[in-house]
């Protein structure tokens, strides 16, 4: 027998450390846009390709999957900010209140989520009938990974010094004593 998942194990911790991962990365980009005599606003309009979302829309969009995802499974009010903002302590402010209503979640809120009845209706008209189970496995982690990963490539793009240490800084957590090089 199959045993559903549970999506709040799963999700929420992923989304968290993921969220707050990238709050350090705009800081990191913050910086380097004023060490290098960059406006602010070069790195938040940064695409790319010229047919894809700017910084500031994929940190948006990396907002509004951690608020689809508690709406669908939990019945949560949506909280994805309407606008993008307009500057890094903006961009900074949506991920810090995508993790503080993540958090604020209790697990209980899940109970049964993985076999919820979960309807997406995309704006182009096409919906997706799936459970809870293959909403977050199938849909959430994707869409939400995917704009994260356009964030930090973005950042890459312009120059910002960046690298896999700030993809997993929660990996830091687990390293064992005396293994680390150079440390």
């Amino acid at each position: 027998m199959e045993r559903p998942m549970d999506p709040y194990t799963l999700a929420i911790p992923t989304y968290v450390q993921m969220l707050r991962g990238l709050s350090a990365q705009l800081s990191k980009g913050e910086a380097f846009a004023a060490d290098n005599g960059l406006s602010t606003d070069d790195l938040l309009t940064a695409r790319l390709a010229p047919d894809m979302f700017p910084l500031s829309t994929q940190v948006r969009f990396v907002c509004t999957q951690a608020s689809d995802l508690l709406r669908h499974l939990t019945g949560a009010d949506s909280f994805a900010p309407a606008e993008d903002a307009a500057d890094f302590e903006g961009l900074r402010a949506q991920l810090a209140d995508a993790v503080a209503r993540l958090e604020a979640t209790p697990a209980s809120a899940f109970d049964g989520a993985a076999q919820r009845k979960v309807e997406l209706k995309l704006p182009n008209g096409v919906v997706f009938d799936m459970t809870g189970e293959q909403f977050v496995r199938d849909w959430a982690f994707a869409q939400f990974y995917f704009h994260a990963t356009t964030a930090y490539a973005i950042l890459r793009h312009k120059g910002v010094p960046l690298g896999k240490p700030d993809w997993v800084s929660h990996m830091f957590a687990y390293i064992r004593p005396g293994t680390f090089p150079g440390g």
